[in-house]
């Protein structure tokens, strides 16, 4: 007789997009009439830049020529991708990360879920809190993790490092030593970012207790201010102890093309083990590589009128983070992020849970953000707006929010 994962009974209800796309569509349903503006998921609305479009056209074209033909892609990703990255998301910031350390995937939400699958699953996990669901509910599916605590919120055997206003929403050093550490800075959901001081600590402390850290720079590209880590890996020691996701969904607006990366370092070891060769096998025996048209698309992010076509996209989002910022600070809203994130993090007014605000957000305001419960129990009195949408509904969501 057929048996299910037991482990997936433990997540309670479905994922928090879905419950929120369920919310919206039944309101919509309900109020045809009703302009609703989505500022909730973390979705890019701006039009591909030209030089990725033209990438496009030119590898359909090979792929309709006999001489030119790509079938399955190498395990690790095209080299010509590859190296690019290598060079120009590495060499060029001072981090000596080689090309075959680099795995081409199909986006970080991906790899963020699938790489606690080459470590053992008695690991203890330690996550920020608020934190992206993904590192959560994918540990609680493999089961490392105990039974949800209604009560409390969270899950029993997992290590939740509060991340506050009064901390400046970074996590402190855990008192309780974990195998595994996820952070992510830029920070989803909060936009708050890390010095590379404070990442330094948090890697000299990796190495010394034998810890891993699973570190994702989604959102690097949008840091903005000197001082502040593009990668963990311009922390000396990192190479050691750390575990680095990128994508190419909000840095080029891929999120429908599907792209990005896992770079494992040669040095990472745990329990004398490569943790690379675990990784390039699970690679080569799960996945059959993102399409050879995608990877060439993400190698025109990389040249001269790529990138600057991609840094006039990103500033048009934070010119977006910047409206809803000052906007919502001008009203009296306790506003956090923004600067060098896409994320903005606020305080909802009148002790209101973030579900209470959800919903009184969509019903009056008819605009759609994320409640802040949803990452976890210290993001409850908090909400995420996202700058990934386009400038006029940008504007007048924030009027309206305003006139509540």
């Amino acid at each position: 007789m057929a048996k299910v994962n037991k482990d997936y009974l433990k997540l309670p209800g479905s994922y928090l997009f879905s419950t929120i796309g369920k919310k919206v569509r039944e309101f919509e349903a309900a109020n045809p009439d009703k302009k609703v503006i989505r500022l909730g998921i973390g979705d890019v609305t701006q039009a591909l830049a030209p030089e990725i479009i033209n990438a496009l056209h030119t590898a359909v074209d090979e792929m309709g020529n006999e001489e030119t033909f790509r079938g399955y892609a190498p395990d690790l990703g095209y080299e010509f991708l590859r190296s690019v990255i290598a060079e120009k998301d590495y060499r060029e910031r001072g981090c000596d990360v080689d090309k075959d350390e680099i795995f081409i995937s199909d986006g970080a939400k991906c790899d963020c879920g699938n790489i606690q699958e080459i470590f053992d699953k008695d690991n203890i996990v330690a996550v920020c809190d608020p934190v992206y669901p993904v590192y959560v509910d994918s540990n609680v599916m493999a089961g490392r993790t105990g039974e949800y605590d209604e009560e409390r919120q969270l899950f029993n055997g997992v290590v939740y490092m509060p991340c506050t206003a009064e901390s400046g929403f970074m996590p402190d050093l855990p008192k309780e030593t974990p195998d595994l550490i996820y952070l992510c800075f830029p920070n989803n959901p909060t936009g708050a970012v890390i010095t590379k001081d404070k990442l330094q600590e948090w890697v000299d402390y990796a190495n010394d207790k034998g810890s891993v850290i699973l570190y994702d720079s989604a959102y690097e590209a949008y840091i903005s201010e000197p001082g502040i880590p593009h990668s963990i890996y311009e922390c000396a020691g990192a190479k050691s102890c750390a575990i680095e996701f990128r994508s190419f969904s909000k840095t080029a607006g891929f999120t429908g093309l599907r792209l990005g990366y896992t770079v494992v370092p040669k040095e990472l070891r745990v329990e004398g083990v490569i943790v690379r060769d675990l990784w390039a096998r699970r690679h080569g025996t799960k996945y059959n590589g993102a399409p050879y048209i995608v990877q060439r698309a993400g190698e025109a992010v990389y040249s001269e009128k790529g990138r600057k076509e991609i840094e006039t996209q990103i500033g048009y989002y934070m010119e977006n983070a910047k409206i809803i910022f000052e906007g919502l600070s001008s009203a009296g809203y306790q506003v956090s992020g923004g600067v060098n994130a896409p994320y903005i993090w606020l305080k909802t007014p009148d002790d209101m849970t973030s579900w209470e605000f959800f919903d009184m957000l969509l019903q009056k305001a008819n605009v759609v953000g994320t409640p802040g419960s949803g990452f976890g129990p210290h993001g409850e009195h908090y909400f995420r707006l996202t700058a990934f949408g386009n400038r006029d509904n940008t504007v007048e969501a924030v009027e309206r929010i305003k006139k509540l």
